[in-house]
């Protein structure tokens, strides 16, 4: 297996948090469900294979928590996002204080959080929780034609843009630029990547974007 693609059934992607169990929980318990989401998201998004979700109808709360753990996300046009949490008296729990910042901003966070404020599918393409809009009813589909192209990647390659470019990018700069060359040397020293390099210099390997 060299890359997963997930998908929801039924009418949404997901809607996030089952309320009906919050108020049977005490501090320390709500403490270690959280960290409990936080282990489950992580594990997609530090693994060992990348990750594609394909988004449809309400991906809300919990779910674009879950969502944001993901590396591509392709969207139907029926997908929408909110972070509803504002009007539930609660707070995000699932890991999106942390990964959803990074991928929209701080201030588009706020503002969900704050206003109940709700981006449709278009929207959420123009500031950045999806990369991808698919045609209706054609998420799951484009999200597996792109987890193809992903497998077809050398591995190691696929692993270090995973693990080490985002610890790369909230690293200060001078362990970031280090970190960057010692992955770079190790990556173009397998024998894959020296087999792939040298198909290109001489016109074997396939033309990019082909």
């Amino acid at each position: 297996m060299r890359a997963v693609v997930f998908a929801g059934e039924g009418e949404h992607f997901s809607a996030g948090l089952d309320l009906s169990s919050v108020g049977e929980r005490t501090t320390f318990g709500g403490v270690q469900h959280s960290m409990l989401w936080h282990r489950a998201f992580e594990a997609l998004e530090f693994g060992a294979v990348p990750v594609v979700a394909a988004l449809h109808g309400a991906v809300v709360g919990g779910g674009l928590e879950l969502a944001a753990a993901a590396h591509v996300r392709v969207a139907d046009p029926s997908a929408w996002y909110a972070l509803p949490e504002g009007q539930r008296g609660i707070f995000i729990g699932g890991g999106g204080a942390v990964r959803l910042p990074r991928l929209i901003g701080t201030a588009r966070v706020i503002d969900m959080i704050l206003t109940g404020r709700i981006y449709d599918a278009r929207e959420g393409l123009a500031i950045g929780i999806s990369q991808y809009l698919s045609e209706p009813g054609g998420a799951l589909a484009q999200a597996t034609e792109i987890a193809h192209r992903i497998a077809a990647n050398a591995p190691l390659t696929n692993f270090a843009v995973m693990h080490a470019l985002p610890r790369i990018a909230g690293a200060a700069p001078e362990v970031g630029y280090l970190t960057e060359a010692l992955v770079a040397s190790i990556a173009q020293n397998e024998p894959e990547a020296k087999e792939r390099v040298a198909a290109f210099l001489q016109k074997r390997a396939a033309k990019l974007g082909g």
